[in-house]
């Protein structure tokens, strides 16, 4: 087959214009990505020899060469794991197959400092790319394990790339780079300098469990141990979760993190679990300090690594950690497993289901340990991974207790920083029985809404939730310790407990007419027209029935495809307003004039607004307020 030449996907293209000009502070983790990019090639062939015995491939000495040349300035990093097909090749390395890449690319340009951008590249997995850094060219020749032929790929970065068919290409990947011109000034940017090398592998892959062997120059001894030249692994090949922590450094904690997650920043927490006895297994987990950047999407990628006897099993396993902490990585090794595990097999496993269990119990009673010792990381925790910790809420019946002491919420008590529903309840006035909440899109719509007006005016403590979540979450708790946890837009409030007076009897009487008129003008979009407790300043606002669905939980089920009614509300309104008491008077001497059905349409459409939501025909809206204020010239 001749030689092909393509074009760059445009997103690929940006990208390695990036990567050329380098947004990356330290070049030198290019040889970790290729190295790690090798280790998962190295895993998956095993893993497939396992599960297919008329695979044809050598699996004898399975390991990563790194050879240079200074001559050449040339930097090979060789693998003889599962490889790649002519069209793996193509899809795989010319474009970047990832939903939201632009989005990421926007990121990246508007990355302030080295370490975001470096992070963003990495929640990618995209590393080969960074091989541009440190090179003009780059050359890839792959032949994937049982295939007869291999692919070359070449590139300089500049918007094209060639494909071209190998007939004696190796089993596995190799990738050459062709050095940029040394730096005189900056020897530490040698890469064909085989110390620079060793001390490359040893700080970032020393843990990888495949040897990494240095090719030695033509005639010299360089790579040689007690065997063959070239035959001495250059990393110590232990498994970090089988070692004891005293034998292990956090900075060897935090290269395998980065090697599992392609996140190149340090991890928040690291979690150690060991479990003997009838059934033995292993865990190292990681809580990331930032959230991905698909952490919501559909495709996002979760669940941690799956060994079995130190044997790699399956990337992503999500039968380990239950959705609401998807975004924990690390590495679970089983002994007791079989090599041939499936995800269906693993669905049913009640092993699997106990490892479950654990880890879950362990993942939280360590971000409660961070809650106590450690406020400003807690914050980072809380900050990057609330939203979806809080769906465990709402799904894990079993952890509710655990999960609602390591949730915090922005309340109108302190605007410093979230409060734990503990110490709401511990603030508590006297008298006060139920834990008020509000939930809206951001803390400054919920502190303008009308329903918080009384209960700021009686100095009463409300949550302000502004996660979607939020509106799910606290009508499945429904109460803490004892305490029901209320919405303040729903039900009717009454807050003689806390230090309010309710509304008198001759006052009801008095709006009895106005209230049941109104509720006969619109009736169409309410359900009642009642007086309000919670106002003091707005004329109306809208409430929800006790066990009604809130507006925003029936946009919430509609946008997932559910058919849900749409629910009328209830009209409350301020009898101390003075809109209210003319619109009440004018009522009693003309309750015939047009002009009042207007201001109690108008005054509905207010109370809509009020709450950030639409009218239900601008037009006509905006047509009775410019009448009006035509009127008032």
């Amino acid at each position: 087959m001749p030689t092909e030449t393509f074009e760059f996907q445009v997103e690929a293209r940006q990208l390695l214009q990036l990567m050329i000009h380098s947004v990356y502070s330290n070049k030198d983790v290019f040889l970790r990505e290729l190295v790690s990019n090798a280790s998962d090639a190295l895993d998956k062939l095993r893993l497939e020899s396992l599960r297919d015995d008329a695979l044809d491939a050598d699996v004898s000495d399975l390991h990563i060469e790194i050879e240079t040349d200074n001559d050449a300035r040339t930097l090979t990093v060789r693998d003889n794991g599962i490889g790649m097909s002519h069209e793996e090749v193509g899809r795989l390395i010319g474009t970047i197959a990832n939903s939201g890449t632009a989005g990421f690319l926007q990121e990246l340009k508007e990355a302030k400092d080295a370490d975001r951008a470096e992070g963003l590249i990495g929640q990618f997995g995209i590393g080969f790319y960074s091989g541009f850094m440190v090179a003009d060219e780059v050359t890839l020749v792959t032949r994937r394990a049982g295939e007869k032929h291999g692919t070359r790929w070449t590139s300089r970065g500049e918007g094209t790339y060639t494909l071209d068919t190998v007939d004696d290409a190796a089993q596995g990947t190799s990738v050459t780079l062709h050095l940029k011109p040394a730096d005189p000034e900056n020897q530490l940017h040698d890469y064909t300098d085989e110390w620079r090398i060793r001390e490359i592998v040893k700080r970032y892959s020393d843990f990888i469990t495949w040897p990494i062997r240095l090719v030695p120059k033509p005639g010299g001894g360089e790579g040689e141990g007690e065997g063959e030249p070239g035959t001495e692994p250059l990393n110590s090949m232990k498994a970090l979760w089988a070692r004891s922590r005293d034998e292990v450094s956090d900075d060897e904690y935090h290269e395998l993190y980065k090697h599992i997650s392609h996140d190149w920043r340090d991890p928040l927490e690291t979690v150690r679990l060991q479990a003997e006895g009838t059934f033995e297994y292993q865990a190292l987990l990681f809580l990331p300090a930032h959230a991905p950047h698909d952490l919501f999407t559909q495709g996002h990628r979760r669940g941690v690594q799956l060994y079995v006897k130190r044997v790699f099993i399956m990337d992503d396993c999500e039968e380990l950690l239950p959705p609401y902490l998807r975004f924990v990585k690390g590495v679970v090794d089983a002994a007791d497993l079989s090599l041939n595990v499936s995800r269906e097999i693993l669905q049913q496993d009640r092993h699997i289901r106990m490892i479950q269990r654990r880890l879950t119990k362990k993942v939280l009673s360590s971000v409660k340990e961070m809650m106590a010792k450690d406020a400003e990381r807690y914050a980072t925790f809380w900050r990057e991974f609330g939203a979806v910790v809080k769906e465990g809420l709402v799904t894990d019946a079993e952890n509710r207790d655990a999960l609602l002491a390591v949730s915090s919420f922005a309340s109108t008590h302190s605007e410093d920083g979230p409060t734990t529903l503990k110490a709401y309840v511990e603030r508590m006035q006297d008298g006060q029985e139920d834990v008020y909440y509000l939930t809206g899109d951001s803390r400054q719509s919920i502190e303008n809404s009308p329903h918080m007006e009384a209960f700021r005016a009686k100095n009463i403590e409300v949550l302000l939730l502004t996660d979607p979540v939020d509106e799910v979450w606290a009508d499945a708790v429904g109460e803490y310790e004892g305490k029901r946890l209320r919405s303040v837009a729903k039900g009717e409030i009454d807050l003689d407990g806390e230090g309010g007076e309710s509304s008198d009897s001759a006052q009801s009487q008095e709006y009895a007419g106005l209230l049941g008129w109104m509720k006969d003008q619109l009736g169409e979009d309410i359900k009642e027209v009642r007086l309000s407790s919670r106002l003091t300043v707005s004329p109306a606002c809208l409430v929800s029935d006790a066990h009604d669905l809130t507006p925003a939980l029936e946009n919430m089920y509609r946008a997932m495809g559910q058919e849900v009614p749409r629910t009328k509300r209830i009209l409350e309104l301020n009898p101390d307003h003075p809109l209210v008491k003319g619109l009440n008077q004018a009522h009693r001497e003309r309750a015939d004039h047009a002009g009042l059905a207007e201001t109690a349409e108008l005054l509905h459409t207010l109370a809509v607004l009020a709450e950030g939501g639409q009218p239900k025909e601008p037009a006509r809206f905006v047509k009775l307020v410019a009448d009006r204020l035509e009127r008032t010239l």
